[in-house]
């Protein structure tokens, strides 16, 4: 059985052309034109979200926002348009990657299997590593502080994983944006800084170890 995709545009012409050329290639397709369509498809286990942003009503990053708590697969923003601040806001609400408008079919098919050949490489991971009081279950992708779990978006553990299945490395922000959004160019440090943030603050509801070191100047480590 082929991957199943979500597609999700306010375009009807976007949809169906993306629904033919993704059956083309084998792939099961859910289609929705809103929203709260996108929601309800949601629930069928997509491996993969074409997600449109600027749907009436219930918009992309909202959507991605309501269902990223159970749908740990990638989820890629379709969008006219793409600043920073837009960029910033669709990685915290737990995109994976922004495709814009108008794009070519190979590099939208390219970029789908890109994601889809790295959920298929973190699935083989098995280890369980111990961290003090933490616990990292890698093939659940899950991170727990003495037993109680630690609720992360897709992007933030993978930014622990990285971390620490490295430790004492350094990591400057560009490798970790060019690491864990997978993107050949100069890194986005302000969104990188942001989810390390986050990742913090959830650590530190937990315990008063700091896990995450700061290297100024240098970027940053997970503590041995």
């Amino acid at each position: 059985m082929g991957y199943r995709i979500l597609i999700a545009d306010d375009e009807a012409d976007i949809v169906a052309m993306l629904s033919h050329f993704f059956t083309g290639k084998g792939y099961e397709v859910l289609k929705a034109g809103d929203g709260k369509e996108a929601i309800a498809q949601a629930e069928h286990a997509p491996d993969i979200i074409l997600l449109d942003i600027n749907m009436p009503g219930t918009d992309g990053l909202e959507v991605c926002e309501r269902i990223r708590g159970h749908v740990a697969c990638p989820i890629l923003f379709l969008t006219a348009r793409i600043e920073d601040a837009d960029k910033v806001m669709g990685f915290a609400a737990g995109g994976d990657d922004y495709i814009v408008k108008p794009f070519s079919l190979a590099e939208l098919e390219a970029r789908v299997q890109a994601h889809l050949r790295r959920e298929e490489r973190h699935l083989g991971e098995t280890a369980v590593k111990f961290f003090g009081e933490l616990t990292i279950d890698f093939a659940e992708r899950c991170l727990f502080c003495q037993g109680n779990p630690i609720v992360l978006t897709k992007k933030e553990f993978e930014i622990i994983a990285l971390l620490a299945g490295n430790p004492g490395q350094i990591f400057d922000r560009e490798r970790i944006y060019e690491r864990i959004w997978g993107y050949d160019r100069d890194g986005d440090s302000s969104v990188v800084s942001e989810h390390i943030r986050r990742v913090r603050a959830k650590i530190a509801e937990h315990t008063d170890k700091g896990y995450i070191e700061t290297v100024w100047g240098c970027g940053y480590k997970w503590v041995r």
